[in-house]
């Protein structure tokens, strides 16, 4: 049942096919009515590889919880019975190639001018404008563009392309996250919007942005603020045991100690400076051989449950199998048996989040090919010649103004969280305490770097000891005004202070409280210490990230997932909840676990393993379906490009601009000789790639519609002409930072959403006084001796450079 879920009521007409239904199947999942509308024929994405037993293991892992329903939108008759549709729909999402749709009379910005109080949400690879707007695309070549590739592997060989696609998943939760706004929006204004979302801006902003963020390990070895190409390092290293592999992140003195403490207090790491990070990264030759002796003759689990007893954090290396069958994940109900197809049953991931304890996600399994067509029978057709609204100016406005978040978050999830809020309008107070500091401060050694200016921009600091009594009825007071309360802390962390979720909605019942953890509120491994890496080794990806020839080398120890994109999971479901909010009154809990996060992006592997066991494997460069598919070496210093050739017209095109003879041979001609030749294939493509400019190479095989796409270094953004011509990136000052900071700009192209005002990150406590003064009607005398009591903290560092 859907009257309970905080998005009940909302109607969403869904024509994505291929890439963004994992968009409509999160609002799906909070409970808003999706209608999947689909050719005679029925949507592509129902025959997309792999399909196990007749099932399409991404179709019934995206499109669960939609309805669908058959319109021919080439016939006449057809588009008029479309836009009855759209009358009664708030949200229309729809993933057609720019320019496509206005051929049959149906372009998205007309139509959202014709039903102006509809959010029309336009989904494509590079948006609709811009130099690279006629590109083609793959989720392998939003990874090359968006400069996730760069930082996957080792830098002795060539990149490894991650499992799955990861790109397209996380686009889809952004495109959620910019919808649940504009209809926000609407909500306050009357007025729908008109959204070009960018599938590559969102890649380069959600999936491990090159600006922004950073992980503490990346912090504690760089210089805080440049993310880096893959290198030899591994701050996050992986060593094998009895049965299998488990990764540690030994980050903190307290946890170094710890581990020597495990390994037996050998003498020779003893030095003084393996007590800081960099300087154990720098002598891992000295130190690792230590841990492999004494982890090899032990099971994963015996290491780890001894470990993180020890105060060491590491985490099992588990392969999809091993998490499907997993007491943790069972028993928090990760996984829903679902049956796919008549008398084909297989385990999905059940959803990304809990509301009130309750899980929202699967309830039922993607439909039939126009299993709904009753949907249509009170549809009144609409003429298709009924002019539209020429567009009107209207004043651009941020959306969530009026709406106050205290933000308890930390590191990256927590800072991303509060900042996309931020980025909104919200006032978005960061509650801290020095003595508890922000790992993201802690690492700084100074008062501001460029990493923390956009991280934390847009937000007022509130420094206070939650610890105290005082402190802990202060912030009670801040709760009484607040809408929301993020936080991101081990659980049972906010209980322990006495300022639990349950306690925050005893103080205000309308506040919506979001609490997101490493693998979640309950199961035997909730109070594990996690860390990005380790979540991901716990939940199968890092396991699938890795060259299948290789045992021992793994891609994923230079990038920080999923961090950003368990932000917008959490931000959309407090915003779902605000939302209901308006229709009842009441707040809500949002419980969300950074491992499910994972799960739901790779929702068709878990699925195919399930069906298929041993199906869900490593796959490195290459795709069991496509040939040529690859990462092809090119001239220059670390360069390469993606190609992707996807069937036998790709094929075609490819060898109109691939001077290769050997490649003409007849046998190549279909899928299946590829496939079997893909290697030589491969050595031909690469002795081509390899004497030309990457850039060179993807424009030429984009201009015959081959997808191809150069990898992008984290060095390249700032001067990409089609990001810029997209106003892509803003150029702010923080006065304490020297130089300029290239921030990214606003989430998509908007008509009625402004873009972020980007106010400096705040110093500690640097709004203290302001705060108190304004909401707690504290006089100066009072702030003073809370001040000098220790309660309140102010800044203490100058305000500029």
């Amino acid at each position: 049942m859907t009257e309970n879920l905080p998005l009940a009521g909302l109607r969403v007409v869904d024509t994505s096919d291929g890439k963004g239904e994992m968009c409509g199947r999160y609002l799906a999942d909070l409970g808003a009515e999706v209608i999947l509308v689909e050719p005679p024929e029925g949507a592509s994405s129902r025959t997309c590889e792999p399909i196990y037993r007749g099932v399409s293991t991404y179709f019934a892992s995206h499109n669960a919880n939609k309805s669908s329903v058959v319109i021919d939108l080439e016939d006449g008759n057809g588009r008029a019975t479309f836009l009855g549709l759209l009358s009664t729909a708030d949200v229309w999402i729809e993933t057609s190639a720019p320019g496509t749709l206005s051929v049959i009379g149906l372009d998205p910005s007309a139509v959202q001018r014709r039903f102006p109080e509809l959010v029309v949400v336009s989904i494509t690879d590079f948006g609709q404008s811009g130099p690279r707007r006629d590109d083609v695309a793959t989720d392998w070549v939003q990874m090359a563009v968006a400069g996730i590739l760069s930082r996957s592997g080792s830098p002795d060989t060539a990149p490894m392309m991650p499992p799955g696609a990861l790109a397209y998943e996380s686009a889809s939760i952004q495109a959620a996250w910019a919808t649940l706004l504009a209809y926000w929006n609407r909500l306050e204004t009357g007025s729908g919007d008109y959204l070009d979302f960018s599938i590559s801006d969102a890649v380069t902003q959600v999936l491990d942005p090159p600006f922004g963020s950073i992980g503490t390990a990346a912090a504690a070895t760089g210089d805080g603020e440049t993310s880096q190409d893959r290198s030899a390092f591994q701050p996050y290293p992986i060593f094998p045991c009895r049965d299998g592999h488990v990764r540690i992140v030994v980050l903190a003195a307290r946890q170094w100690r710890a581990l020597r403490q495990w390994l037996g207090e050998p003498e020779a790491l003893a030095h003084p400076d393996l007590q800081l990070a960099h300087r154990r990264y720098a002598m891992a030759d000295l130190v690792n051989p230590y841990i492999s002796a004494l982890f090899a003759e032990r099971t994963s689990m015996e290491l780890v449950l001894e470990g993180q007893k020890r105060g060491v954090p590491i985490a099992p290396v588990l392969t999809p199998a091993a998490v499907l069958g997993s007491e943790h994940f069972a028993v928090r109900g990760a996984f829903v048996d679902v049956e796919v197809a008549p008398g084909v049953m297989g385990k999905i991931p059940s959803g990304l989040v809990e509301l009130d304890g309750e899980r929202a996600g699967i309830r039922r399994r993607a439909p039939e090919l126009g299993e709904h067509q009753h949907l249509l029978d009170n549809i009144v057709p609409r003429s298709t010649e009924s002019p539209s609204r020429a567009p009107v100016a209207e004043q651009r406005r941020l959306p969530l103004q009026g709406i106050r978040v205290l933000d308890l978050g930390v590191i990256v999830m927590g800072a991303e969280s509060g900042r996309l809020f931020a980025d909104q309008g919200a006032d978005v107070i960061k509650v801290e305490n020095r003595a508890y500091p922000d790992g993201s401060r802690a690492v700084l050694q100074r008062p501001m770097t460029r990493r923390f200016a956009i991280a934390q921009r847009g937000k007022r600091s509130f420094g206070v000891d939650l610890r105290s009594d005082e402190g802990k009825n202060i912030f009670r007071q801040l709760v009484e005004q607040a809408d929301v309360v993020l936080s991101n802390f081990k659980p049972g962390t906010l209980e322990k202070l006495g300022i639990g979720p349950s306690t925050l909605r005893d103080i205000n019942p309308r506040v919506v409280v979001a609490a997101s953890s490493a693998l979640g509120a309950t199961g035997p491994w909730s109070n594990w210490m996690g860390y990005g890496p380790l979540v991901r080794g716990a939940s199968g990806l890092t396991s699938l990230w890795r060259d299948p020839g290789d045992d021992g080398q793994f891609g994923d120890s230079a990038t920080v997932y999923p961090d950003h994109l368990e932000a917008r999971v959490v931000d959309i479901a407090v915003l779902a909840c605000l939302i209901a909010r308006r229709r009842d009154g009441v707040g809500a809990l949002v419980e969300a676990s950074q491992a499910e996060a994972i799960l739901v992006a790779m929702s068709d592997l878990f699925l195919g393993e399930s069906i298929e066991p041993g199906t869900a494997a490593p796959r490195g460069n290459s795709i069991d379906s496509q040939a040529p598919s690859g990462v092809y070496r090119c001239a220059g210093d670390d360069a390469w490009c993606v190609i992707n050739v996807r069937d036998d017209d790709d094929w075609s095109s490819l060898l109109e601009v691939v001077d290769a003879s050997r490649l003409s041979d007849s046998v190549f001609a279909e899928v299946a000789g590829r496939i079997a030749n893909r290697a030589e294939i491969d050595s031909a493509i690469n002795s081509w790639t390899s004497t030309r400019d990457s850039a060179e190479v993807a424009r030429a095989l984009q201009e015959v519609g081959v997808p191809a796409g150069a990898m992008r270094h984290v060095g390249e953004f700032g001067s990409d002409q089609h990001l810029q011509a997209r106003g892509f990136f803003r150029t702010v000052r923080h006065p304490l930072v020297k130089r300029p900071i290239l921030m990214e700009n606003s989430l998509c192209h908007s008509m009625q959403m402004a873009d972020p005002v980007l106010d400096p990150a705040p110093l500690h406590g640097e709004h203290t006084r302001e705060i108190a003064g304004q909401l707690l009607d504290m006089t100066e005398d009072q702030i003073e001796t809370a001040i000098d009591a220790g309660v309140l903290e102010e800044s203490l560092a100058p305000v500029s450079v």
